[in-house]
């Protein structure tokens, strides 16, 4: 399975950056530039979907559409992709 989510990205002035799931409460990444974010965000997320599915009743939020996200100045919107296995070796 394959979840995608924004992600709300903000850069600092030393050039590293840091972002947001609007739509995951608490989760959150940072990074020492673009990349190592985008990369910590997939895993902050992964991590984020796996501890919900854990749960007797799992309930994954819905996913925003980026029209419906308030930006403040600075920040960007990027679509992180979460791939998800179910059962072990089903989608080899």
């Amino acid at each position: 399975m394959t979840l995608v989510f924004p992600a709300v990205f903000k850069e600092h002035d030393n050039g590293s950056y840091e972002c947001y799931f609007p739509d995951l409460e608490c989760c959150t990444a940072e990074g020492d530039s673009f990349d190592d974010t985008v990369r910590n965000a997939i895993d902050a997320a992964y991590n984020w979907i796996m501890v919900e599915l854990e749960e007797d009743e799992p309930d994954l939020p819905m996913i925003s559409s980026p029209e419906e996200i308030t930006l403040k100045e600075g920040e960007s919107i990027h679509n992180i992709s979460v791939h998800i296995r179910l059962n072990e070796g089903w989608d080899e």
